[in-house]
């Protein structure tokens, strides 16, 4: 047994990255035909299982082509092709999607694979009835993949580079292999990779299978239950009635969901592998709690700008509403702050009360602080805020007392300089990433309000911020040609961060 084990690790060792994350997504395209086939459907059926058949004939043909080539661009060469998944991969899940469909454009069904995949959860389709239930459950199933590849790239391929949040803590420069047994180049950069799926992927399918079963038992249906849980985990928003307002577990589902988005806040909340040095307690995180007081300090801000406009009008509010309207902001704040985007039924009781306008531009900075390092949840990441908040303290510090030392402990003191530094270095190149598509958007016709939403929503991966930020929903599908695929790119972009593109531009990794 052991040996049959040890000769299919070689084996997965010998084929292309590529083609084994092609392998599964193409396996997996046969779980919404076995579901299309349970609800005679038979069109959709035929259109995901023989887009499946073709995806795992084609990797068995290019497999055997490339059995005997061995990887030779290590740990960089993985990070190459995660950007080649993000980019090429979702012209392939668009086949059964556009095919199953039947009236919508092939760019339309790229790009609504590219925000599944990417965790960003951008619904191109507004109207959930539009899309049969297997086209829901797969949507929702690329999410969760991708949520996977992600939880797996930032363990194996991110964290031995100091990218995606590590450089804030890890002594390598960003971008080339941290000395170390561990997290070096002699090391095999895929048994690595291996060995992190072998030991996060029960994780993270046992923690979807407990928010299913939770979301089951408090009264959710089985498709919406399976899509919310795969959706909460991967932190994509992606739901089949629309969000939160259509499901039928009430208060009850989103305090399930609710607990479980803990885990985009700090990677301790699941795993220590790649913690940093000095913090291997989540009470003593300070992403953890950095995140629950920003989620505490704005729900509170927002619930008395509720009870002020409430007063300004003149009218009253009653005790229970008052438990309601904090709940919803509580839920909605802490979901936008992990990029999930998942709205509360009780998100717009405080607007109906006090007649105020949703605080979209709050939402949108929620989003762009996003979650921890190493989760699945996008934006600047709440590390990258500590660490500038501990170098501004610092620096406030000193103009007080200029001869001061600083007392933060051995933890912190490197956040506080050289990861300061880095931070703020990201912290400027997000911000003219996002200067320029919101520069591209507007020359492509969109307004100066309406770039600037898809471009936060784009980079920080909170698709549903678009429904939520402005007045008016923005309409996706009546997007240009040109626009649309600028927003995959920004998509693309915000899910692997600035200084993983820039890694990439080194002539070891494209020379021969």
């Amino acid at each position: 047994m052991e040996r049959t084990s040890t000769q299919q690790i070689r084996l997965l060792r010998r084929l292309p990255l590529f083609l084994l994350i092609w392998g599964v997504f193409s396996l997996s395209m046969w779980v919404p035909a076995i579901y299309a086939l349970a609800l005679d459907d038979h069109d959709v059926s035929r259109s995901f299982f023989y887009s499946g058949l073709l995806g795992i004939f084609v990797v068995a043909i290019i497999s055997l082509a490339s059995m005997n080539r061995v990887p030779r661009r290590g740990t960089l060469g993985q990070l190459a092709v995660l950007l080649g998944c993000f980019i090429v991969l979702p012209l392939f899940l668009a086949i059964p999607l556009h095919d199953a469909l039947g009236n919508t454009t092939f760019l339309n069904a790229y790009f609504d694979m590219v925000s599944a995949l990417t965790t960003t959860g951008a619904d191109i389709f507004p109207d959930p009835d539009r899309l049969t239930a297997p086209m829901h459950l797969w949507r929702a199933l690329v999410g969760w993949m991708g949520g996977l590849l992600m939880w797996i790239s930032a363990a194996a391929i991110l964290a031995p580079l100091s990218l995606g949040g590590f450089e804030v803590t890890a002594r390598g420069e960003p971008g080339r292999p941290v000395s170390g047994v561990a997290q070096s180049e002699k090391v095999d950069p895929r048994g690595r990779l291996i060995r992190v799926t072998r030991t996060l992927t029960p994780v993270y399918a046992g923690l979807t299978a407990v928010i299913w079963v939770l979301l089951l038992v408090s009264g959710e249906q089985g498709l919406t239950a399976i899509c919310h849980a795969m959706s909460t985990m991967a932190t994509s928003g992606i739901s089949p009635v629309g969000g939160l307002e259509g499901a039928q577990a009430g208060i009850t589902g989103e305090a399930v969901i609710f607990l479980f988005l803990f885990f985009a806040l700090s990677r301790l909340t699941f795993s220590s592998d790649t913690a940093a040095s000095g913090y291997t307690r989540l009470d003593k995180d300070p992403e953890f709690r950095i995140g629950i007081m920003i989620a505490i300090a704005i729900a509170v801000l927002l619930f008395f700008r509720a009870l002020a406009g409430v007063s300004e009008i003149g009218g009253t509010i009653r005790p229970i509403d008052a438990v309601n309207v904090f709940w919803g902001m509580l839920f909605t704040v802490l979901s936008f702050l992990t990029t999930a985007g998942f709205e509360s039924a009780n998100w717009n009781d405080s607007q109906q009360l006090s007649g105020l306008g949703t605080p979209g531009l709050i939402l949108m900075g929620l989003a762009l602080i996003g979650g921890g390092v190493a989760t699945t949840a996008g934006g600047v990441k709440l590390l990258r805020v500590f660490a500038l908040y501990l170098n501004g303290a610092r620096e406030i510090d000193r103009l007080i007392y200029p001869s001061s030392v600083s007392g933060v402990g051995g933890g912190n003191r490197r956040i506080q300089s050289d990861g300061a530094f880095i931070a703020w270095i990201f912290l400027m190149m997000f911000a003219l990433t996002a200067a320029l598509f919101n520069l591209l958007l507007a020359m492509m016709g969109a307004e100066f309000e309406q770039a600037m939403v898809l471009t936060v929503a784009a980079l920080s991966t909170t698709g549903p911020v678009i429904e939520l930020a402005t007045d008016i929903p923005i309409r996706l599908v009546d997007l240009s040609g040109g626009a649309k695929l600028t927003m995959c790119a920004a998509m693309v972009i915000g899910r692997l961060e600035t200084l993983a593109i820039i890694a990439l531009i080194t002539p070891s990794l494209w020379r021969d």
